[in-house]
């Protein structure tokens, strides 16, 4: 690429984040507008003014990489399994080169998460990286190599949409999941999923971050409820790792805040994982919120273009 600066952007469905990084990394320049929910047209309106005002304040032509929520179908072009649900079913990769004239990059937000710790993050020592976001929903990247596998569906590290493994008595069917499945991992590690399940127990309605607070100011239903969570935290990771054998498994999302996870599920996860030892790491995120955005600027990598 002739331009060495790259803008990433971050669809998000509350607020559209976007970054400028050097050939190096550096940061040049960041912003956030609101997300226009609901409205196509001004989701390529608002990712056009964010490219656009970003090249006049540079004065540059750059790159452009989005982290989107779904992912574009292989076989169709267009936008699917997005949580943003106005943008399913439209040839956004189509539509936004159409608007800017010139080639773009997307990929699943999780996917950029996972790049950006991989690349220079808490992640970066590791070959093969699975990146996890466990925030209102649940989602995974997988790099290998400092390169994102895709998969031949465009759902490699979808974890979030497979049954909590090993189920105990109080964990079937499961709660219904918006797919249309119970049980899926998602109704169980989200945010929304460990508030849902604290209300259903004790009837108090806290939010995952609250939950968390109780817990660390000694509340026994509260403690109760994260030893639950991280038993299952524990033996969905351990799926991964006995499909994925990752160097490195980085937390992302609200939930990844809780400190007490990366000491307390490595503890249990081996019981589930087909081997003697684990030498998988789990890891906070380097980057946090941050991680998204730079990802997609990631998505083109100067020295290998």
């Amino acid at each position: 690429m002739k331009n060495p600066i790259r803008i990433g952007i971050d669809l998000g469905g509350s607020k559209t984040e976007v970054i400028a990084l050097s050939h190096s990394g550096g940061i040049l320049l960041r912003g956030r507008v609101p997300t226009v929910p609901n409205d196509y047209r001004a989701t390529l309106a608002t990712i056009k003014h964010l490219v656009e005002q970003t090249e006049r304040t540079l004065k540059a032509s750059c790159s452009v990489g989005i982290g989107t929520p779904g992912a574009i179908s292989p076989d169709t072009g267009l936008l699917k399994n997005s949580n943003s649900t106005w943008l399913n079913g439209k040839p956004l990769q189509k539509d936004i080169e159409a608007s800017l004239q010139r080639p773009v990059r997307l990929a699943n937000d999780a996917n950029c998460f996972a790049l950006s710790e991989a690349i220079d993050g808490a992640a970066r020592d590791g070959h093969v990286v699975f990146g996890v976001i466990i925030g209102t929903g649940t989602g995974g990247g997988i790099v290998v190599g400092k390169q994102l596998l895709t998969g031949a569906n465009a759902i490699a590290g979808e974890w979030g949409h497979n049954p909590v493994p090993w189920p105990g008595a109080d964990e079937l069917p499961g709660p219904l999941c918006y797919c249309g499945k119970r049980g899926c991992i998602e109704t169980f590690l989200s945010g929304p999923g460990l508030a849902k399940e604290f209300f259903n127990v004790t009837g108090t309605q806290y939010s995952a971050e609250a939950i968390a607070q109780q817990a660390e100011a000694g509340d026994v239903n509260a403690r109760a409820a994260l030893k639950r969570y991280e038993i299952r935290l524990a033996k969905c990771l351990a799926s991964v790792i006995n499909v994925l054998d990752p160097d490195v498994i980085v937390l992302g999302g609200g939930m990844s805040n809780i400190e007490r996870l990366y000491h307390n599920v490595p503890q249990l996860w081996g019981r589930y994982v087909f081997s003697g030892t684990v030498n998988t790491r789990l890891a906070a995120p380097k980057y946090g919120d941050s991680s998204g955005v730079r990802g997609a600027a990631f998505l083109w990598q100067p020295d290998k273009e």
